[in-house]
């Protein structure tokens, strides 16, 4: 049944007419009202702050909260629709904490002709102390409206993105790495690398036709002034070089440029002349989703097709190692299946407990491992609760091995277009750290993709 909405016009209202709302106050309501207002006193954010500065010592709603809820009473109630205010005056007494519950009552106190209407007003919390007194003055409607209440829409409250301005910022203190850029033709290969350097991130080496890099630079006004250019034939020999000058320790990185990624990587994988180690190499994708709290680390969504068990170990220990190299001392890994039980016809569970087992016994190591996990109890807390998962992963992992790369394409992409996440992507398992960018990636994206390179490769320096 749908509920109206009625207002009261001026010649229906009374002295000592009332209407009362409740309402208890959120967090959620805090960072809402902040986000509506623009007011960023830390004091209503952060208990800390609240702590050192606030007279009360505990985070508080803003006092205008609890007053818009005035608004709503008379909007909504008494007078209702068409009500239009002329003046308030609060007197605040007790601040609202997050928790308390305010119940806002209007009563009538005089009628001034032709329209205006005067209202006592007074609010409480849950223990009877008055949250603050005063009155309001109105224009009440003239005209009878009868309307069904709306629903306005639901808003949720996102993080800024701030995980790939925060892993650039922790590179502006490190030295510039060598990088072989491997033929960057195009707008969207070239400029990712010259703005890079631009910023100290890299020290990149072109590897391309010399005529074309210099003819697409020109066109989209990119100063090469310093950086060394490798003059090659062809997209084939491009990549040659490239992993040559990994291989010889000339470069610390490599970097896919307008070729295809099958290209570069056939020369990448080759036994004799590539960039291979023991370790399978894996791709993985780093998240920044405003709607998940923390670091997102999704792997295998680009190299291994249909990885074995071992293959996954390999993967594993590779996404394990960038997460340390992020700042993640104990990473959380959940494995991922379409269900969170062990089921004999779904081989991605029987892997993901084989993987947790090998965790066990030191085959995996430096990470905390769970699977199968679904990914809703993977990443969602009340989700995990809901079907009695406890586990120390279930909605809160820091990285999603998937079961293969379809699945791990679609879950990067879904998130990327309709979470309006941000995807930064590295190959890692190889003798150097290797960039593949997409025309799609954003420029941010393509920085922070170099800059995890920049810290991948430090990380091996220290280690070396």
């Amino acid at each position: 049944m749908v509920e109206m909405m009625k207002n009261r016009v001026f010649a229906d209202i009374k002295v000592g007419d009332t209407a009362t709302l409740e309402r208890t106050c959120s967090m959620k309501d805090v960072e809402l009202f902040g986000v509506a207002t623009g007011d960023l006193n830390p004091t209503h954010y952060s208990a800390e702050s609240a702590e050192k500065f606030a007279h009360h010592r505990k985070v508080v709603a803003h006092s205008m909260w609890g007053a818009s809820l005035l608004s709503a009473l008379l909007g909504n109630e008494l007078p209702g629709p068409g009500t239009v205010y002329r003046s308030q005056d609060l007197d605040f007494k007790l601040p609202v904490e997050v928790g308390d519950t305010v119940i806002v009552s209007i009563t009538v106190k005089e009628k001034i002709a032709p329209a205006d209407v005067v209202f006592d007003c007074k609010a409480v919390n849950q223990r009877g102390e008055a949250v603050f007194t005063g009155r309001a003055q109105v224009i009440a409607p003239t005209e009878t409206v009868s309307q069904p209440r709306m629903e306005l829409q639901e808003v949720a409250l996102r993080r800024r993105h701030h995980v790939f301005e925060d892993i650039i910022t922790r590179c502006s203190d490190l030295a510039p790495i060598s990088v072989a850029v491997c033929h960057p033709c195009d707008q969207v290969s070239l400029e990712g690398p010259v703005e890079a350097a631009r910023l100290g991130l890299i020290d990149p080496i072109l590897i391309g036709p010399e005529s074309k890099i210099r003819s697409v630079a020109k066109e989209f006004g990119f100063d090469l002034t310093g950086l060394r250019i490798v003059d090659t034939a062809h997209s084939h020999e491009s990549a040659e070089r490239a992993v040559a000058m990994c291989r010889s320790g000339e470069a610390e990185a490599l970097m896919k440029g307008s070729l295809h990624t099958d290209e570069m990587m056939h020369e990448v994988a080759s036994r004799d002349k590539g960039l291979r180690t023991a370790r399978r190499i894996s791709h993985v994708f780093v998240m920044d989703v405003p709607t998940y709290p923390r670091t997102l680390l999704i792997t295998d969504a680009a190299i291994n097709i249909y990885p074995t068990l071992e293959d996954k170990a390999d993967i594993l220990q590779n996404a394990v190692e960038l997460a340390h190299v992020l700042g993640v001392e104990v990473p959380k890994v959940a494995i991922l299946s379409a269900v969170e039980t062990v089921y004999p016809k779904i081989n991605s569970t029987i892997e993901a407990a084989a993987l947790c087992k090998m965790a066990d016994r030191g085959q995996i190591t430096g990470a905390l491992l769970d699977g199968p996990l679904a990914f809703d109890n993977a990443i969602s807390e009340e989700a995990a609760k809901i079907k009695k998962i406890n586990s120390p992963v279930a909605g809160r992992a820091d990285i999603l091995l998937v079961p293969d790369l379809e699945a791990g394409n679609m879950l990067a992409k879904q998130l990327s277009y309709l979470a309006e996440a941000d995807a930064a992507g590295i190959v890692l398992g190889a003798r150097v750290p290797i960039v593949l960018t997409s025309r799609a990636d954003s420029a941010k994206a393509r920085l922070a993709s170099c800059a995890v390179a920049v810290l991948f490769a430090h990380a091996r320096r220290a280690k070396a």
